[in-house]
């Protein structure tokens, strides 16, 4: 409805003109606007026509009146809601058929509930679109459905990882009413695995023999998420 509002106004801009100078001109202007598209009739559009006044400048002499130099004719708007249409509209809107599984569980599962759960699949998609990725789907070879479905398996766990990742630092965050470095060292209340990622691609590890080290220091940004994760820096030369 506020799209179709703003797109009336935008149209109905479109003719106006102000100020109108000629009373002819204002009506023909008024009449344009009756034949405006309702957008399903939603909107019915109300005009009013201001007679305005201009006078010239410069007080009057004593003893004389004001007389206009001429007249201004402003067009007011007003778009009227069609009530019985907006309220089927509403209706209609509010009305949601949903098929279910959970037949025999009707006394756990109201109306509503169900409702809830099918709106929250909203982030359940998106993590799935992380499996459907291209780049993924397009460079699996493999030729039986077992090995299909446990490389399926390992995706899964794989994407479960993921999330309790994020999960973690986002709590982190919350607990500690703080922020943490995101994309182009700005701070950020909601850090992704992603980002997290892109902060350790540096990290280079020396083996010599049976001990390992840090080729470099850790960065302070390395050590803030590893500090958000719960995790010491001493997991990756740790075998």
């Amino acid at each position: 409805m506020t799209k179709s509002k703003k797109d009336l106004e935008k149209q109905a801009q479109k003719i106006l003109a102000a100020p109108y100078y000629c009373e002819a001109d204002a009506l023909a202007a008024v009449e344009k606007l009756s034949r405006l598209p309702k957008n399903t009739d939603l909107f019915t559009i109300s005009t009013s026509i201001d007679k305005v006044p201009k006078y010239s400048r410069g007080r009057p002499k004593k003893g004389e009146k004001r007389v206009p130099e001429r007249f201004e004719y402003h067009i007011h708007l007003v778009f009227d809601e069609n009530e019985k249409k907006v309220h089927s509209l509403r209706e209609e809107a509010e009305c949601f058929v949903l098929i279910t599984n959970l037949i025999e569980q009707e006394s756990e599962w109201s109306a509503r509930d169900l409702l809830k759960l099918y709106k929250n699949q909203s982030g359940i998609e998106q993590n799935f679109g992380f499996l459907k990725n291209p780049v993924i789907i397009n460079s699996v070879f493999l030729k039986k459905n077992s090995r299909v479905e446990v490389l399926g398996m390992i995706l899964l766990i794989s994407l479960l990882i993921w999330r309790l990742i994020e999960r973690a630092m986002r709590q982190y965050v919350e607990e500690n009413k703080t922020t943490m470095t995101g994309w182009v060292k700005r701070r950020t209340k909601r850090p992704t695995s992603f980002m997290m990622t892109t902060k350790f691609h540096t990290l280079l590890v020396i083996k010599s023999g049976a001990q390992r080290q840090f080729a470099k220091p850790l960065k302070p940004v390395q050590l803030e998420y590893l500090k958000a994760l719960d995790i010491e820096p001493e997991v990756f030369i740790t075998p």
